[in-house]
């Protein structure tokens, strides 16, 4: 039987089908391509690390966050002395984001949340440096190390825990009494004294407030305020006197004429001492010259004796003074 060269319409049907599905299967590869940035070109930088902290082949490469490239590889170095080189990394970043890797651009190693996935974050370069090229090395720069951040964290609630404890050990003590503050919590002696003395403190501030009283007297009466505001504004008045030029203590304190005057004074009562010092003058000998002294001594004595004699006989010495006319 010969085949019909006539296509039916469930034939169509399929073909239409698989056609439309044909080209929503492309058109999924191209968006799925362009937002993973498939078909871009791309240029490789190289980066040198320690440790690659969890990254793997085919990991993501971004620049301030925004996805731009790939991780190409992760090699092995030979081994040296320089620890800090013991991995070398290729990226593969999109020839579109060139202008924002320079030279003074640093990458890090970085996690996506606190337990997510690690990446291969380049922060942007600035003007000043020129743009990365393909082969060229990228400086890796300092990223949170989270392990170290974990460690810490662990450290601390240890340090919390251990302090939790003391502070148990401590409620513990008081409330079994021991301590001055167990003593305080739960002796019923010394909650008595401590009553006792707050009724004594009630009684004593109830006989201040007595306005019989000094204290009353000074807390209520105005009267001892007046007074004393009179002395200060006295004191005040009396301050100010003396600051001013005049009356006897001000001048002591502003005139120059007295000082000048007290300074001549002492350099002539000085001028007299050196004087009598050297033995001239009469008051000089009066103190130095023994002689003078000893005829001064009996002339004293013998006027005293007739100074007595006077007394007990004046008509012996006044005999003939008197005339009667």
């Amino acid at each position: 039987m010969k085949r019909s060269t006539f296509i039916t319409w469930d034939q169509l049907k399929v073909g239409a089908m698989i056609a439309v599905a044909m080209a929503i299967m492309a058109i999924a590869i191209l968006k799925l391509g362009q937002s993973a940035k498939l078909f871009t070109r791309r240029y490789s930088l190289v980066t040198f690390v320690p440790s690659t902290a969890g990254l793997r082949q085919g990991g993501q490469v971004t620049v301030a966050g925004q996805l731009a490239g790939t991780v190409k590889s992760i090699e092995f170095l030979p081994v040296d002395l320089d620890t800090m080189r013991n991995l070398k990394i290729t990226v593969e970043i999109d020839e579109a984001d060139s202008a924002q890797v320079r030279r003074d651009s640093k990458a890090t190693l970085r996690t996506l949340g606190l337990l997510g996935d690690k990446v291969f974050d380049i922060n942007p370069g600035t003007p000043r440096f020129r743009a990365l090229h393909d082969g060229d090395t990228l400086v890796l720069g300092t990223a949170l190390d989270y392990e170290a951040v974990l460690k810490q964290a662990s450290g601390a609630l240890d340090q919390v825990m251990t302090m939790t404890g003391t502070v148990q050990d401590l409620v513990n003590g008081v409330s079994r009494g021991e301590g001055t503050l167990g003593q305080l919590v739960t002796s019923r002696s010394l909650y008595d004294q401590l009553s006792s003395t707050l009724a004594s403190t009630n009684g004593l501030m109830v006989r201040l407030q007595n306005p019989s009283g000094t204290i009353g007297h000074l807390l209520d009466d105005p009267t001892v305020y007046n007074n004393l505001n009179r002395v200060l504004l006295s004191a005040d008045t009396i301050v100010a006197q003396l600051n001013s030029s005049q009356g006897t203590i001000g001048k002591l304190m502003r005139d120059d004429q007295l000082y000048g005057r007290l300074v001549s004074t002492v350099a002539s009562l000085d001028t007299l001492v050196g004087t009598m010092a050297h033995g001239k003058g009469t008051v000089t000998r009066l103190f130095t010259d023994e002689e003078l002294y000893d005829r001064i001594l009996k002339t004293v004595t013998e006027l005293n004796t007739v100074l007595v004699d006077v007394r007990r006989d004046p008509r012996r010495y006044t005999k003939g003074f008197i005339s009667v006319f």
